[in-house]
C-alpha cells in the first residue's frame, strides 16, 4: 500500500513480534483468472486489524500472481491496494 515491497520473510517476522495484529477479515469478492500455467487471485475484503499499534478497518484489494511449476500452484507475489 505505501509502495514498500516487503520480503516474505521480514513480514513474517513482524506478524511474529506482534507488528501486524489481524483481528478479523471479511471476503466481499474473488475472483480467479488462469491463464495456461499462470494466474492471478483477486480478493476484496474488509480487514480490521492492528499496524505498528494503530487500529484500523481498511478495505483491501489483494492480487496474488501464481505460476504452475508441474503439478503445483506458486505464489509469485501478493500487492496490496485500498479499493
Amino acid at each position: 500500500m505505501t509502495g514498500y515491497v516487503q520480503p516474505k520473510a521480514e513480514w513474517l517476522a513482524e506478524m511474529r513480534q506482534g507488528r501486524f495484529v489481524y483481528h478479523t477479515i471479511e471476503e466481499k469478492s474473488t475472483t480467479l483468472d488462469v491463464d495456461g500455467d499462470t494466474a492471478r487471485l483477486v480478493v476484496r475484503t474488509v480487514t480490521d486489524a492492528t499496524v505498528y499499534g494503530t487500529r484500523w478497518d481498511r478495505r483491501l484489494r489483494l492480487a496474488t500472481d501464481c505460476v504452475r511449476r508441474g503439478e503445483t500452484w506458486v505464489v509469485l507475489r501478493t500487492e496490496a491496494t485500498t479499493w
